[in-house]
């Protein structure tokens, strides 16, 4: 007699490749975030660099995956935020150290670790924010944006582009600003827009399309010129919209207190901490 295996109702063969698969995209970040700071300790900044870009585009493909599928977890969401820990705050630091810092003095390390702890803590609020997929805008600077800032750097200064107009500037001084910088955007109340969805029936489908696509096209172009500046342009983005829409909003309301906290180090919401998305 051949006995029949019980299954819970509801479920379906394959379901659970479904549900791992955005799980093996985190760990394949993982693995690129580890081998970023492995080249970047053997002096392959330009490399180490890179990888921390695809560790960012595996990023978005977990968040991507587990929102298609709806088989985004508890689990999931814990595991990318340890995750995004390693491969956007760590490694780009360590890069950041071996490039620029190392020869700032023995204390200069101190701005990685800066970076590093508003990574963390900007990991913790998200995970303890409520999740809004409606939402046109992330609170506070992605930590992905950031460290995928920081790791387009030096590809950067290996442009010819850079080489011919631009290395004569300081540097030293601009990176360190720009640490800072991304440092507090991460962990302020300060607008950040997401990408627009593709979609063709709408209006604002076909202009994600459109914006999606001249990203690629220009990443395939010359991605040493296209990615730190962009990565510039989308902070400075932010700051401005954010300093726009509050003096506008004093303006409207005649009192000084707009009710935007912007640079300010925690949100206080009610806690749903089961989401997998870009943090």
């Amino acid at each position: 007699m051949k006995l029949k295996r019980n299954r819970r109702p509801g479920t379906r063969r394959g379901r659970g490749v479904v549900i791992v698969l955005p799980s093996l995209f985190t760990l394949a970040n993982l693995f690129f975030g580890m081998w970023s700071i492995v080249l970047a300790a053997q002096g392959d900044y330009y490399h180490a660099g890179w990888w921390l870009v695809i560790a960012g585009v595996l990023d978005v493909m977990d968040g991507l995956s587990a929102r298609v599928s709806k088989t985004g977890t508890v689990f999931g969401a814990e595991l990318d935020s340890l995750v995004d820990i390693v491969s956007f705050g760590v490694a780009p630091a360590v890069l950041m150290y071996f490039v620029i810092l190392a020869d700032l003095g023995p204390f200069a390390w101190m701005f990685a670790f800066g970076f590093v702890m508003c990574v963390a803590l900007r990991l913790a609020r998200y995970n303890t924010q409520v999740e809004d997929n409606g939402s046109s805008a992330f609170t506070g600077l992605p930590s992905p944006a950031a460290g995928m800032t920081l790791a387009t750097y030096y590809p950067f200064t290996q442009s010819q582009f850079f080489q011919s107009q631009l290395a004569d500037l300081p540097w030293s001084q601009i990176i360190l600003f720009l640490i800072i910088a991304l440092s507090l955007a991460m962990v302020s109340n300060v607008g950040y827009a997401r990408l627009p969805r593709i979609g063709v029936r709408t209006i604002r489908g076909l202009l994600g399309l459109g914006v999606h696509m001249m990203i690629i096209w220009f990443a395939f172009w010359d991605p040493d010129i296209f990615f730190f500046p962009l990565g510039i342009a989308y902070v400075t983005y932010g700051l401005l919209r954010w300093a726009v829409l509050a003096f506008l909003d004093r303006g409207d309301d005649g009192e000084t207190d707009s009710g935007d906290p912007g640079l300010k180090l925690h949100d206080e919401r009610p806690e749903n901490p089961g989401k997998q998305n870009l943090t």
